[in-house]
């Protein structure tokens, strides 16, 4: 059998290529005809830039200022004190798919004329401006940003800031890349790659996907910059294909429209708070969401699923979701299941719901083109569906064959779209899940997409492909999340895809594509979903283990630990490949797996308290380690660890055989998840990785809550403070009904430490009932002696406290042997 099952899965392979092929025919006519189209949509030859000239004179307004330029005009409006808005024009101003409805304050500033040109300013930032049209930023403590006069370039706009010699970038979305943008990709292979050019083009990367590769299938213009003086967040607001290249500058080019862009000045998480008022915070997930999901795309069938949901109650692995690929539907059809393979749908999804496992079907946006499906025809008849410009239908193949693909910039469309989930809902299904969006399309050679010759309504005002392209997966992600509240506003939507763009996160989830099952493609994770919460993605995840390829059970195991501590938890993989799930991988595998599955349980309520944050305040649930203390520059590029809210320090072994691991530790206390060993930060420490674990480090002065069956235990973590210290840190835990929009609460714990005593209060606020029977205290680090609970002395038993809702608890600890440790 061991000799079989590689024989199978290399004929499997085959088999599917041979398959592939029939896309062939249709995927050479359609690239020819996209090319004959496309001919007067090319951009043309490069021509000099047009410089904006000599600043001539400029007038106050409510929010800041406007300045005319020889031959462009420059508006400067302050949205908050440290966030301004810069518009230059001649251009297409955006369409605010991008940005959520969020009232802005009025804003106070005074505009002067200076020698050098003007300068206007707000209580915390000032913006000079030259009389060439250089802007240079500065809050309080210095200059944070210059930019040098923007070019005119054709239809669109460039523009190009010095960037400093330390100076760190990170974020535009979704990418390939280093966590630091301008530090080169690394591939063992072949050796240093520059890849400093990035484009803000979305695309889909095919089978091929590996380090180094842009673009990708979510480019957003957004970037955090971070050097000595301070940080501060850019935001471009431009739908058009464009480019960030870095060097000793930066310089970001746009085709057309606007030269339209938001700039924050703050901490990390404060910028990250301004860009998701502006674009749109996160909304509350369902709590189940936060479980582990199975998906693999070859099910095919309702006993294979059923199948696959036995073996994971048999081997006592909790499961969340499962998700269904487009094997599922009738000849890949949108919002199809094939009745014939799955007879008894909606008692199946019956079944799995009363057992807390959800289903997640696909849907993509190309719609057969066949008189026979009344899909296609209702979209004729409401002219749903891109065209030319001479009314011809756009038809590019894709999975079901040659398609037609609906105008979401078209609210009637939209409208229609969402209309169609109803009856999958009615039949059970909990989510959904939105692929090939970007939009993708078979070619035999060029751009995957739709031709740049596409027209679209774009809300009214009309425009083509150019425009339209990046906004395309979120405009049909924004019609699903609209269905799903529409059709049960008493239930969260949960909904994953692909493709999107600035504002996405109001509407999905999404995950790292199909990355390759390599070992670089592991360590790649980290940087790219580091990337993705900077740009205001928090909810993400990997396919874990890779999505091309047969990850040995090494590989999987150190994925699927990392993942564990990552917002999305889910193993996918191609249909080409062996399916996987912890028990394919035998002992001691499996039981490692389960372990990490436990693990994950165990954290949910600190999960959960962390997406809720994130939907009050735009924090990344995964932060990098410079969210805790942006002005240590060691910590600026580092992607081979990742925090997991502020309390645990996550550091996956990503290199094959490795059984322990270098970590260079922040500043703080560090303590052993595993073990309670604690380490002084600012150190390199080498720390144990044995195949059944991870390095799991919790920050001195954490609270740490952890459920334990029906219980909730605090986990107490001091900081190392001496006999004679003192200290102050706090914890909370929010909790609701897991689901819906009802009541909720908030407890919040505050420790204090005065020498040998340690305070804990709870205050509590909100309607939701407790959800956990008992509350247990377990302290690490100093020996507990003795603990009173509101004033009545209670018996201890080694570290633990077993007890139920208090207000205030003291403990007396005793430090001496706590404080050798392992610093």
């Amino acid at each position: 059998m061991a000799v079989l099952k590689p024989l199978w899965l290399r004929l499997k392979f085959v088999l599917q290529a041979l398959w592939f092929l029939r896309y062939m025919p249709y995927a050479i006519w359609y690239s020819w005809q996209r090319d004959r189209r496309d001919r007067l949509y090319q951009t043309p030859p490069a021509t000099a830039p047009t410089v904006v000239g000599k600043g001539l004179h400029a007038t106050p307004t409510k929010r800041g200022a406007e300045i005319e330029f020889e031959h462009a005009s420059l508006e400067l409006a302050f949205l908050t004190p440290d966030f301004v808005r810069v518009t230059w024009q001649p251009g297409r101003l955006p369409l605010p798919y991008g940005l959520a409805d969020h009232p802005w304050p009025a804003v106070t500033t005074q505009l002067e004329e200076q020698s050098q040109g003007w300068v206007l300013s707000s209580p915390e930032l000032t913006i000079s401006v030259g009389w060439d049209g250089s802007l240079a930023i500065a809050d309080q403590t210095g200059q944070i940003r210059q930019e040098l006069p923007p070019r005119r370039l054709g239809e669109g706009w460039q523009q190009t800031t010095p960037l400093r010699n330390e100076e760190c970038l990170y974020g535009l979305g979704e990418r390939a890349a280093t966590f630091n943008l301008r530090r080169p990709v690394v591939l063992e292979q072949s050796g240093p790659a520059q890849t400093k050019t990035y484009q803000f083009w979305n695309y889909d990367p095919g089978n091929i996907y590996e380090p180094g590769t842009d673009p990708m299938y979510i480019c957003i213009p957004v970037y955090l910059g971070l050097h000595r003086q301070g940080s501060y967040l850019v935001f471009y607001e431009n739908t058009f294909r464009g480019e960030l290249r870095l060097g000793q500058q930066a310089t970001t080019t746009f085709e057309a429209g606007a030269l339209r862009y938001y700039l924050a000045i703050g901490a990390p998480s404060q910028l990250m708070q301004r860009y998701t008022q502006l674009t749109g915070r996160a909304p509350l997930p369902p709590r189940w969401a936060l479980g582990y999901h199975q998906s693999h795309w070859g099910y095919r069938t309702e006993a294979t699923l059923r199948q696959e949901v036995q073996n994971f109650q048999q081997h006592d692995l909790p499961l969340s979701a499962l998700h269904v690929d487009i094997d599922c539907q009738v000849n890949h059809r949108a919002f199809t299941i094939d009745p014939q393979r799955f007879p008894k749908f909606r008692q199946f999804t019956a079944e799995l719901a009363a057992n807390g496992v959800r289903l997640i079907a696909i849907n993509n946006p190309g719609i057969q083109h066949n008189r026979h499906s009344n899909l296609f025809l209702e979209g004729q008849i409401l002219d749903a569906f891109c065209t030319y410009a001479d009314g011809d239908l756009v038809v590019a193949p894709v999975w079901p064959g040659r398609s037609v693909f609906p105008d979401f910039t078209d609210p009637i469309v939209r409208d229609w779209w969402s209309r169609q989930f109803a009856y999958l809902l009615q039949a059970g299904v909990a989510g959904f899940w939105n692929d090939m969006n970007e939009p993708a399309a078979f070619v035999a050679w060029g751009d995957p997409t739709l031709p740049l010759a596409t027209q679209h309504k774009l809300e009214g005002r009309g425009g083509d492909h150019r425009e339209a392209h990046n906004v395309y997966g979120m405009l049909e992600t924004r019609a699903a999340f609209e269905s799903l509240r529409s059709h049960r506003p008493h239930i969260r939507p949960f909904v994953v895809t692909r493709s999107g763009w600035a504002g996405l996160q109001r509407y999905a989830w999404t995950w790292t594509g199909d990355i390759v099952s390599t070992w670089e493609a592991l360590r790649q994770t980290v940087a790219t979903v580091l990337g993705l919460g900077l740009s205001g993605v928090a909810f993400c995840g990997p396919d874990i283990g890779g999505f091309l390829g047969n990850p040995g059970p090494e590989l999987y195991l150190r994925w699927f630990q990392m993942a564990t501590f990552m917002v999305f938890y889910r193993t996918h993989s191609a249909v080409s490949v062996g399916h996987r799930a912890p028990w394919t991988y035998s002992e001691p595998c499996l039981s490692i797996a389960r372990r990490f599955l436990q693990l994950r349980q165990q954290l949910m309520p600190y999960f959960y308290t962390l997406v809720w944050e994130t939907a009050e305040q735009g924090h990344p649930p995964v932060r990098p380690l410079f969210w805790l203390n942006p002005t240590d520059e060691s910590l600026w590029n580092r992607e081979d660890a990742f925090c997991l809210g502020d309390a645990l320090l996550v550091c996956p072994v990503m290199t094959q055989g490795e059984r322990c691991r270098q970590v260079a530790l922040p500043p703080g206390d560090w303590y052993s998840f595993w073990d309670d060993t604690i380490w002084q930060g600012g150190q390199a420490v080498e720390l144990p990785a044995p195949l059944e674990q991870i390095p799991l480090l919790v920050r001195g002065g954490s609270i740490l809550p952890l459920a334990e069956g029906e219980d909730l235990t605090l986990h107490l973590y001091p900081p190392a403070l001496g006999p004679d210290g003192e200290g102050e840190s706090q914890g909370q835990l929010y909790n609701d009904a897991g689901e819906g929009y009802g009541d909720s609460r908030l407890d919040r714990w505050h420790l204090s430490q005065q020498g040998q005593t340690l305070t804990l209060t709870w205050r509590s606020q909100g309607d939701y009932e407790f959800p956990y029977g008992r509350v247990n205290l377990q302290l690490h680090g100093p020996t507990l002696e003795q603990a009173w609970v509101d004033g009545r002395e209670v018996a201890v038993a080694g570290q633990m406290l077993s007890g139920a809702v208090f207000e205030q608890i003291n403990l007396k600890v005793r430090q001496d042997e706590w404080l050798g440790g392992g610093s």
